[in-house]
């Protein structure tokens, strides 16, 4: 395991240090392992999801399973209501739903002209200077990295 470690930090030790090449074959591989790896993750759950959710609708055709829909909806709806009064709001679902889309936008608006300037002057460091972008090693090993993923993905 100590081995392995080695490696990896002798690897990914100083990347902006290393030559173009070598921090695009980096970015590349390591982009690659990431997607190929989700891809595999994805596939697993999604596979345990479906396959869980398929068994469960077998048990109940087969009459295994008895589930009391009713009693389910009542359940929900008290849930909803004991929520919707401790917040104060109305219990009509066009209404809730229109609130909530309502606060979501105003929040967003805020935090949006709160911070605008902030995140220009981000960017502006991030590209390089006012004048336009200008590529760094960063740039270099991050569109590699995305590059990998994307093979990854294609290749899962």
């Amino acid at each position: 395991m100590s081995n392995y470690s080695e490696v990896l930090k002798s690897v990914f030790s100083d990347i902006s240090r290393r030559s173009a090449y070598s921090q695009m074959l980096i970015g590349v591989s390591s982009g690659w392992a990431t997607g190929f790896t989700t891809m595999k993750i994805g596939k697993f759950a999604a596979f345990a999801v479906g396959g869980s959710i398929i068994l469960l609708e077998i048990a109940h055709q087969e009459g295994l399973i008895k589930i009391n829909w009713s009693k389910l909806d009542k359940s929900v709806d008290r849930l909803a209501d004991k929520v919707e009064s401790s917040l104060g709001r109305e219990k009509n679902w066009k209404d809730k739903t229109e609130r909530y889309v309502d606060n979501q936008l105003d929040k967003a608006e805020s935090l949006l002209t709160r911070k605008g300037k902030k995140v220009a002057k981000w960017y502006t460091k991030l590209i390089g200077d006012e004048e336009g972008p200008k590529v760094n090693d960063l740039h270099i090993f991050l569109a590699s990295f995305f590059g990998g993923v994307a093979l990854g993905i294609a290749t899962g």
